[in-house]
């Protein structure tokens, strides 16, 4: 299935999961200050697992980061 991920279309296994598209940009889902969005909804960490993406969906993974 293919997702526009952070702004490239990328091709992901089919019932992939938001879980699995923040591992796919190199982040951990166990590091902090990691937020989704999925067709410009936030999606909670706690669904993170559970929240299956359908093909062509525009999934956000963005950091936090500390600085000046």
């Amino acid at each position: 299935m293919r997702v526009d991920l952070n702004g490239e279309s990328r091709e992901l296994p089919e019932d992939s999961t938001v879980a699995d598209a923040v591992s796919a940009t190199g982040a951990s889902e166990i590091e902090r200050g990691i937020a989704v969005a999925v067709e410009g909804e936030v999606v909670p960490r706690a669904e993170w697992e559970d929240r299956v993406l359908a093909d062509g969906e525009s999934v956000e993974v963005v950091r936090a980061v500390q600085g000046g």
